[in-house]
């Protein structure tokens, strides 16, 4: 079993920057794709951004590419996502995930996740 806590959330302007992180204990995640999906009001969960723990290999959705910046320590168990020039439609709840086995092809899928944390609000408003 894994427990992920996400920090970091609040209220930001537009062209401002958050710094979002996860903690995750219990079971060892070394092996674990770790992502940040987030869910705004009325739409899907969508995937952020992911790293792989082994290699360090990142993606990022087209979306956020080039604001977003993905990063952990795995042997601290932490995963931090700068989030820069910020716009109102990257206003959401900001999830956490941890997925063991999760492919490559498949990291912006939800399900293949087993992991979830309680989420973060970050709101882009001036």
């Amino acid at each position: 079993q894994v427990q992920l806590i996400e920090t970091g959330g609040g209220l930001v302007q537009p062209g401002g920057s958050l710094r979002l992180s996860c903690a995750a204990s219990g079971r060892s995640t070394g092996r674990f794709v770790m992502a940040w999906f987030r869910q705004a009001p009325g739409k899907e969960r969508e995937f952020v951004a992911a790293i792989r723990w082994s290699g360090g290999t990142q993606f990022y959705a087209d979306s956020v590419k080039g604001r977003f910046t993905i990063s952990g320590d795995n042997a601290k168990s932490v995963m931090d996502m700068q989030m820069n020039s910020l716009k109102s439609e990257d206003t959401a709840v900001y999830y956490c995930a941890a997925g063991y086995g999760t492919i490559n092809s498949a990291v912006r899928i939800p399900s293949q996740y087993d992991y979830w944390g309680q989420g973060t609000q970050v709101t882009v408003s001036s």
